[in-house]
């Protein structure tokens, strides 16, 4: 048997987004300790899997490892859908967790695009391999127009940039009790409109926060500057995404956002890919008053939903 945990991931949002620049999108992310996907995966003779989602990825692993099937149990999943890269992350997991069991020494980057993965984004399998704060190098835009190649004609972008984060950082995850991100061929739609019309000179602003403000404080530790330019990076990805979602935020993220950015213990708070995850930056000290505060913000949206603390990961999964 082989077992396999890997944490969520946030993303934070894109460098560029424009088709006058030579590279496009340039995920930004960082790995989280919990939610985990746990699962295990042993030899079998065709795919088994109660779990209909994970099933399907098994499947698609079994095909791309040339193996015959594998039977796989679910202790733990991730929330779909929901801007905490359930899709990449469970999809890895599945995938390593097969290639485990039959004793096969695979990298996950390899595979990715066969499985599908890090045609845009390169974060959730970034986060997958290492954990850490990344930043991706993002894909040519000569290839990647406004659709990307066809699924596995893509190597997953390359991590430009990476380090650990501060034992003591603390992220607040806020979920409203609202539609999920989009997602399929929703989210391929809706990406092309973005490109098509996505205004070049954000992504020098974006790329100005990058270099002279969110790598310096992430290789220094410093929680309010790195909240801070985190913040700026989600506003500005959000001008891109105004007209696709609604707003800078999508209703009611955006009231969620607003009020949890008032409060004095938590920086760097913005949506998390297609929402409606919020997050916030706060420290292991003010973790209780940072959770109250966005109870408090989804009161002040009119929405219910869950809260939750967790840590930046900086390692990887693990497979045993």
């Amino acid at each position: 048997m082989a077992t396999v945990s890997a944490g969520a991931r946030l993303h934070f949002g894109f460098q560029n987004l424009s088709l006058a620049h030579t590279r496009l999108y340039g995920g930004l992310g960082v790995a989280l300790d919990e939610p985990r996907v746990r699962l295990h995966a042993t030899r079998s003779d065709a795919v088994d899997c109660p779990d209909p989602t994970v099933r399907r990825y098994a499947r698609r692993a079994t095909a791309v490892l040339g193996v015959p099937g594998a039977a796989v149990t679910v202790d733990a999943t991730l929330p779909r859908h929901v801007g905490l890269g359930s899709g990449t992350q469970v999809a890895l997991a599945v995938f390593a967790a097969v290639a485990a069991a039959y004793d096969r020494d695979v990298t996950v980057r390899e595979y990715a695009p066969d499985l599908g993965r890090g045609g845009r984004s390169g974060v959730g399998v970034a986060a997958f391999e290492s954990g850490g704060f990344v930043v991706d190098g993002g894909h040519p835009t000569a290839r990647f127009t406004t659709d990307p190649p066809d699924e596995g004609e893509w190597t997953v972008p390359p991590v430009v940039a990476r380090h650990d984060l501060p034992d003591d950082w603390r992220f607040v995850l806020v979920v409203p009790d609202t539609s999920r991100g989009r997602n399929g061929d929703r989210e391929d739609e809706s990406m092309r409109n973005v490109v098509e019309r996505a205004d070049a000179t954000i992504a020098d602003e974006v790329s100005g926060v990058v270099t002279r403000r969110l790598l310096p404080a992430a290789a220094e530790g410093r929680l309010d500057a790195f909240g801070d330019a985190v913040a700026a990076i989600g506003r500005l990805n959000g001008a891109w995404y105004a007209d696709e979602q609604g707003g800078v935020f999508r209703p009611p993220v955006g009231t969620v956002v607003d009020e949890l950015s008032s409060h004095p213990v938590v920086t760097g708070v913005g949506q998390s890919s297609w929402g409606p995850t919020v997050y916030g930056l706060t420290d292991a000290a003010h973790r209780s008053a940072a959770a109250d505060a966005a109870r408090a913000a989804l009161d002040a949206a009119g929405v219910d939903g869950d809260v939750r603390v967790a840590r930046p990961c900086n390692t990887g999964a693990t497979v045993e």
